[in-house]
């Protein structure tokens, strides 16, 4: 015990141990106890020495702390010195607090290589974090107790616990990839450590989103496990309970760890918006109309809450998952609330700008959101649309600059792939439209354009060539724009007084300061007058362009002046490769000849080269977003660069081609031109046979539905004769019953009498029936005679072959015994008609005998014979029922026998026809082969006769023959 009394502060007597002696003990001590309470002294004294001790503690002290660990896991406070004392080994913060608890060890004084020396911060600093890396890496060598101390975190034990988040973290921190590799393979790992976001205990939960934070970074598996391990919903809820942007620090880590979740992540952004959490977003931004007194933490908070709204629509992820959000934010007015702080007085300048940035995103490319925006009106007297206030922004010098671009940003989203909204900017400049009483978005973009501010003449610029971009019809329509120069003076048109500024030979306008202006008008010039004939037309017309033009590109100018060189042989080359040689004295021909002269073809190519080759080019041509780091550098626009790179080549070729190549290829056009024509064509042809299949699939639809109509109404008849027969037999035994009693015989007659009317009137509906039946009948036996005739007139064609004509023959004689039998049926249908029109005049005759007297009294012979005239009806009715049934059958039979027969005769044809044509083709080798032995037996008797004169004994074919056979007949004898 005098050994702990030395170390916890007692006064010892003799010389006292150096520092790593004292480790070495009291490791030594760890690892021999076997008492649990001396264990935890040891590990208590070296969490009090770790931090000073840090490099001997962790190299003496980290194996035996790691054993502790594992063996006493029952001893919740000897398990949080030992992760206390390996956080403080591991961990690289110098802005941790000292450890000032009562179990604080004195300090004890350093000796040898543990002397004062001053070293500066910085590689104070860098030891540090190499001594921690060292450590973490030989904690993690061993995987297991990555997965220990995982297993230790499920303690909810707040000494375990928290010493536990706070180690991991810093093991992620210094060995980030290896950690998270280690964590991502081990079972339910993941899982425990968002167990830590539902601990009560908030200094637990806050450490643990700091260490989901690190575990998060740059590991899209890490990313959506967590995401569906319900991670947006815990956060989200943990943001409204610390009051959204007015929430403390633990809001920012919050955003922060969604913003990880969510960036570059385009699974856990679908999951975010199908989750509906964009709809839980929109209560971030209620401000209110008191904006003063913003504190630095809302900023950050509401800071870091746009650039989660604008990772879900960024330019960088799929079109179709930003449309979907972009959607989303407009139909939860999220989009509105954003437009509400853009309009709101005392927003701080920051806050300002990143929301003019999340607006931009959210309308980029949507019709609908464009629309919106475009109707939004900022709250003055009177009022005035926001694009009209975020222009005057935009070309006022005194702005500061990051808003100047968030502006220009949110007019290029504006009009992206918005051709309305660049009809209705262009419409502002235009004379029909311009109103004198108020400020317009043309009238702010002409003055932005020729003012003295050079930035304000660049933005205007690419803001005019945005509302250009990709169309046509508004690149024509400015070409109408006329400006007033001076009084007395007539007024020129826009596209003059640019090229006049370009042209002018004033110091000021060459001077470096004014290479921005220039540069903007040439991006302008280069966007109206590309894929507009016209327009090039206008430029060329005036005299003085095309000599400025070569004039700039065959200069030896300086490095800011190479830039301008490049932009005008871009807009040279424009010129010749939308040329539509309406001028004579500019065309194409004729300017590639001036090139030539002039310049040099190889010289023109270089000074275009000057563009892609500069520096910020590059960094124009990555991200929509114009962001720049001084005014001096915001040269190239996102949209130019793309422009450019469609360009070069084109240009390149057409002013090395030749005339005939060009004709060429002008016939090559119009050659691919009529190929197109014919395809089209065809496209239409197809077209309309798919339309009359489509009619005719229709058709044949009606037909099966006819059909089935057909089938219905012939149950429903079936079901009507079932009435009739039970009406009949209630109506019998009711005669029955009359003949019992003779007092009411009048009354019962009468009764009989109606039912025997209504009978009558149902037989004379199915005799019509009949009728109609009978006629379809007849026109159905039209046809088939029609198809039987046209079968023999083509069995008459196939009757030469031998085995064909038998089959047709016989086939001819069946379709005949068809036909008679259809022709006795309708003779049979015929004598049934006849016979339900006398039953009809017998029912009609009966019923008029039937018709009760005045005196009220029946005889009871009449009845009887009333009785078996009603049941001679009854069965004549049923027997022609049958009969009508039966003939419907039989017709059903004969049209399948028709069908097969006409089927059956195709196939005969087919087949005839085939082994015609193998006939001929047998024929014909039978001829080439005779042919052959022929030649084979002229050329044997040439050579036989050659043989026969050169003197050679040669036997003929009868000699050999000769032979054969006695031969024959002497193995004959021999076998005798």
């Amino acid at each position: 015990m005098n050994f702990f009394r030395g170390v916890m502060g007692g006064q010892a007597a003799g010389p006292q141990p150096s520092g790593a002696e004292t480790i070495q003990k009291l490791c030594d001590r760890v690892a021999s106890s076997t008492l649990l309470e001396d264990r935890r002294d040891a590990v208590r004294a070296l969490k009090s020495l770790s931090k000073k001790y840090r490099m001997e503690v962790g190299t003496q002290a980290m194996d035996h702390l790691i054993t502790i660990l594992q063996t006493d896991r029952s001893d919740s406070e000897i398990l949080g010195y030992a992760l206390d004392t390996l956080y403080n080994i591991i961990c690289n913060d110098e802005e941790e607090e000292q450890d000032e608890s009562e179990d604080a060890v004195t300090p004890l004084p350093a000796s040898g290589k543990h002397k004062n020396v001053p070293m500066p911060d910085e590689n104070a600093q860098k030891q540090a974090d190499d001594l921690g890396i060292q450590f973490t890496d030989k904690f993690i060598e061993d995987p297991e107790h990555i997965t220990l101390l995982l297993t230790l975190l499920e303690d909810f034990d707040f000494h375990v616990r928290w010493p536990g988040v706070k180690l991991l973290t810093s093991l992620l921190k210094n060995q980030c990839v290896q950690v998270q590799g280690i964590i991502l393979v081990s079972p339910m790992g993941v899982s425990r450590l968002m167990d830590l976001l539902a601990d009560s205990r908030e200094v637990i939960r806050n450490d643990g989103l700091l260490l989901l934070q690190q575990l998060t970074k740059g590991n899209a598996a890490i990313q959506k496990i967590v995401a569906f391990e319900n991670a947006f919903e815990r956060l989200l809820d943990i943001i409204s309970e610390e009051g959204s942007s007015d929430g403390g620090i633990v809001v920012e880590d919050c955003l922060l760890l969604l913003l990880n979740l969510l960036k570059n992540n385009s699974s856990n952004q679908n999951f975010f918006k199908e989750g509906s959490y964009i709809q839980k977003m929109k209560p971030w931004f209620e401000v209110g109309d008191d904006n003063s007194g913003w504190s630095a933490q809302k900023v950050t908070n509401l800071h870091l809450m746009l650039q989660l709204v604008r990772v879900m629509v960024s330019p960088v992820n799929s079109p179709g998952a930003t449309a979907s959000c972009q959607k989303s934010m407009y139909q939860c007015g999220l989009l509105q609330q954003l437009c509400t702080i853009l309009m709101a007085t005392g927003v701080p300048a920051d806050i300002l700008t990143e929301t003019i940035n999340t607006v931009s995103e959210v309308i980029r490319g949507s019709q609908v959101n464009q629309d919106y925006f475009a109707s939004v009106n900022a709250p003055s007297n009177p009022p005035r649309p926001a694009i009209v206030v975020l222009l005057m922004s935009m070309v006022n010098e005194r702005q500061p600059f990051v808003l100047r671009c968030a502006v220009l940003y949110c007019f290029q989203c504006f009009l992206y792939k918005n051709q309305k909204g660049q009809g209705e900017i262009v419409a502002t400049l235009l004379p029909s439209t311009i109103d004198a009483n108020s400020i317009s978005a043309g009238q702010l973009l002409c003055g932005g354009l020729f003012s003295a501010d050079s930035l304000s003449n660049w933005c205007a610029a690419v803001a005019l060539a945005h509302a250009l971009q990709d169309n046509l019809t508004q690149k024509e329509q400015l070409l109408r724009v006329q400006l007033a120069t001076s009084l007395g003076k007539p007024p020129v048109s826009l596209l003059q007084q640019c090229t006049n500024i370009l042209s002018q030979g004033d110091k000021i306008v060459r001077r470096g300061s004014k290479v921005q202006t220039r540069v903007g008008l040439l991006m302008l010039l280069c966007t109206w007058i590309s894929n507009c004939p016209i327009a090039v037309t206008h430029f060329l017309h005036n005299q003085e362009n095309v000599p400025f033009l070569t004039a700039q590109i065959s200069e030896n100018l300086g490095e800011d002046e190479r830039l301008v060189q490049g932009l005008c042989a871009l807009l040279l080359g424009i010129c010749i490769y939308y040329n539509d040689n309406s001028l004579e004295n500019y065309t194409k021909e004729k300017l590639k000849q001036l090139i030539e002269k002039r310049i040099g073809k190889e010289n023109f190519v270089e000074k275009l080269g000057f563009i892609t080759k500069h520096e910020l080019y590059s960094r124009a041509a990555q991200k929509p977003q114009p962001v720049f780091p001084s005014p001096e550098q915001m040269l190239f626009d996102h949209e130019f660069t793309k422009l450019v790179k469609e360009l070069e080549g084109v240009i390149t070729k057409a002013v090395h081609k030749s005339s005939e190549e060009e004709k060429k290829e002008e016939e090559v056009k119009k050659t691919l031109e009529q190929h197109d024509n014919i395809v089209t064509q065809y496209k239409e042809l197809i077209r309309e046979q798919d339309a009359q299949i489509q009619d005719l699939k229709e058709q044949a639809a009606s037909m099966t539905a006819q059909h089935e109509q057909m089938q219905t109404t012939v149950a429903q008849q079936l079901s009507q004769i079932q009435q009739h027969k039970d009406q009949y037999n209630i109506l019998k035994l009711k005669l029955g019953k009359e003949n019992q009693s003779q007092s009411n015989n009048q009354a019962d007659s009468s009764q009989m009498n109606g039912l025997q009317t209504e009978e009558l009137s149902q037989l004379r509906e199915e005799v019509e029936e009949l009728r109609k039946q009978h006629a379809l009948l007849q026109s159905q036996v039209g046809d088939k005679d029609a198809l039987i005739s046209s079968l023999k007139s083509a069995s008459a064609q196939t009757t030469e072959g031998s085995a064909e004509g038998s089959e047709n023959t016989k086939l001819l004689q069946e379709l005949e015994d068809l036909r008679s039998q259809l022709q006795s049926q309708s003779e049979e249908i015929s004598q049934l008609k006849s016979e339900r029109q006398d039953l009809l005049r017998k029912a009609e005759d009966v019923g008029s005998d039937s018709v009760p007297s005045n005196d009220g009294s029946l005889d009871v012979a009449k009845m009887s014979e009333l009785e078996s005239r009603l049941a001679a009806q009854t069965s004549q009715t049923e027997r022609l029922k049958e009969e009508a049934k039966s003939l419907s059958e039989s017709r059903a039979e004969m049209e399948q026998q028709l069908a097969s027969a006409t089927s059956t005769v195709a196939i005969l044809q087919t087949e005839k026809t085939k082994l015609q044509t193998e006939v001929q083709e047998s024929k014909k080798e039978q001829d080439d082969l005779l042919m052959l032995l022929a030649d084979q037996d002229q050329k044997i008797h040439s050579l036989k006769q050659r043989l026969k004169d050169l003197g050679e004994t040669v036997e003929d074919e009868d000699d050999l023959d000769a032979r054969d056979l006695t031969d024959e007949d002497a193995d004959e004898d021999d076998e005798d």
